[in-house]
């Protein structure tokens, strides 16, 4: 892939016209300008090659009409390189964003710190990293694109530290540059390693996006994370702040036939769900691309924004399996909606987490549980959502949260019905004896504690798929308001006392 398009370029791409406004003092002439006659000759050069008078350009725009903080790198000027006073020129943008409550935008390109400045433009890389991290902390929303090439010390610190980091397509990203790669170890470094599609199905970056996608990416994601919670509402089902009744169909679904029914292939699963109830909608990679078994989103549902991740059992007739690397996505997108301050919603609809010789060596129970214990203790709302099949370990990941929604047909086991069959029966001609027996269905689970709702199916989502994700929907933006409109301190609490009593019920019985 050839370089990046100009600063201007890009900025007149993302900006509502006529909308940006520089925040740039000139650097040229100034007392800062450096003693050596040949680095200041190559930035006189730079300056008319280029015509701006430093390797970032920093300003207001509006994306969408939403006011944006914008830091653009310009590769023509020296790569991109980051000297003392480019690094000084980003970092007052950072803090008069943040002075200002604006969220920020950063489209690096860059081939890092600058060489002819040594240790000092090296050390400002901790200065924008501060600036950063302040921005952060005040709950601001804080996006990066990489462009190509983005490398080095941009690519090891502000570059990478968005809550969502895009990415250009084919762009080069990485930490050490091919030809220092090659010059320091004696090989080449396949190209492959560096490229956003390869960070993308690792899980590092959130999304790769053409330069003319990225607008509209940008206004649907700050469209979400700008989004104010609608108030719990004052009509409706499920509209005040405690859980609701578990809504009774006129027939409960026996428990064999209910697997059966999560099993259709036409069974509405969790991209379906999100495309046909949210608003506003950005998905997010995740490990596997849209051939994978998980989700991510930013969505807003009915009002209320949120973050998603979820599972997506099938494809076709195949089943995807749930791999290790989808459980530390699942882990990263919980602490993403924690460092925005959004609620997340977990989708539950696996056959079960990978079984394989490489997930026992990738360590797959380990990320379980540390997925238990990141939900349960993430300080934003939960919502999990069981939609169909909730499988061992691979479901329970995704189950610990606030409140628990169910699809009348969901339903939750240990092991699939014919993996206790071959426990108890040692063969799994007893599935169906074992899935009655068990208490598996969205209804045993509501008498136990763990599910608040059931939403009706009439009587299989697959027969209605619309209707279905229509009240789904609005039963999880319900909950939502609910959940948001309680004190954290009391949320905490009460999250606690509810996984304490967990199968209190069943045990009695």
């Amino acid at each position: 892939m050839g370089v990046s398009l100009t600063a201007h370029q890009l900025i007149g791409l993302l900006v509502d016209p006529g909308s940006y406004r520089s925040w740039d003092e000139p650097t040229a002439g100034s007392a800062a300008e450096p003693a050596d006659p040949g680095y200041r000759a190559s930035l006189a050069r730079a300056r008319e090659r280029t015509g701006v008078d430093e390797a970032v350009l920093t300003g207001l725009g509006r994306i969408g009409g939403e006011a944006v903080a914008l830091v653009a790198s310009e590769f023509g000027f020296l790569g991109g390189s980051i000297g003392v006073a480019t690094a000084e020129r980003i970092t007052r943008a950072v803090e008069r964003a943040t002075a200002e409550r604006l969220p920020l935008v950063a489209l690096p390109v860059s081939g890092g710190t600058r060489m002819q400045e040594g240790t000092a433009a090296f050390l400002c890389m901790l200065r924008i990293t501060a600036a950063v991290q302040a921005h952060r902390a005040a709950g601001l929303p804080y996006l990066t694109y990489l462009r190509n090439p983005t490398m080095g010390g941009v690519f090891a610190s502000w570059g990478t530290l968005g809550q969502l980091v895009f990415a250009e397509p084919g762009a080069r990203l990485g930490f050490l540059g091919p030809r220092v790669y090659e010059e320091l170890r004696g090989v080449e470094l396949p190209p492959e390693v560096q490229c956003a599609e390869t960070l993308a199905e690792r899980g590092l970056v959130d999304a790769v996006v053409e330069p003319e996608e990225l607008r509209e990416v940008l206004r649907r994601s700050l469209s979400v994370l700008t989004r104010r919670p609608l108030p719990v509402p004052t009509a409706g089902p499920a509209a005040s702040a405690e859980p609701a009744e578990p809504a009774e169909p006129a027939e409960r679904p026996d428990a064999w036939e209910a697997v059966l029914r999560t099993r259709r292939p036409d069974r509405p699963g969790t991209r379906e769900l999100l495309r046909r109830t949210a608003e506003e909608l950005v998905l997010l990679d995740a490990p596997g691309g849209r051939d994978g078994a998980l989700v991510r989103a930013l969505a807003v549902l009915d009002g209320q924004p949120a973050v998603v991740v979820g599972q997506q059992r099938q494809a076709g007739a195949r089943e995807r399996p749930f791999t290790t690397a989808d459980l530390r996505a699942v882990r990263r997108t919980a602490r993403l909606a924690e460092q925005l301050g959004l609620p997340l919603v977990t989708v539950v609809d696996t056959a079960g987490a990978e079984l394989s010789v490489q997930a026992e060596l990738d360590g797959v129970a380990v990320e379980i549980a540390h997925c238990l214990t990141t939900l349960l203790a993430l300080r934003t709302p939960v919502l999990a959502v069981l939609l169909g099949q909730g499988s061992g370990g691979g479901a329970l990941a995704l189950l610990p949260a606030d409140r628990v929604l169910a699809a009348a047909n969901a339903w939750l086991a240990p092991l699939p019905p014919e993996g206790a069959s071959a426990i108890v029966h040692r063969d799994g001609a007893h599935a169906p004896e074992l899935a009655r027996a068990q208490g598996i269905t969205a209804h045993d689970l509501a008498a136990v504690g763990l599910v608040d709702t059931v939403v009706p199916e009439l009587p299989d989502a697959a027969d209605e798929p619309a209707a279905f994700c229509a009240r789904l929907g609005h039963a999880a933006a319900t909950a939502l308001a609910a959940l948001t409109a309680v004190p954290e301190r009391t949320r905490l609490t009460a999250r606690a006392a509810r996984h304490r009593r967990l199968g209190d019920v069943l045990a009695a019985e």
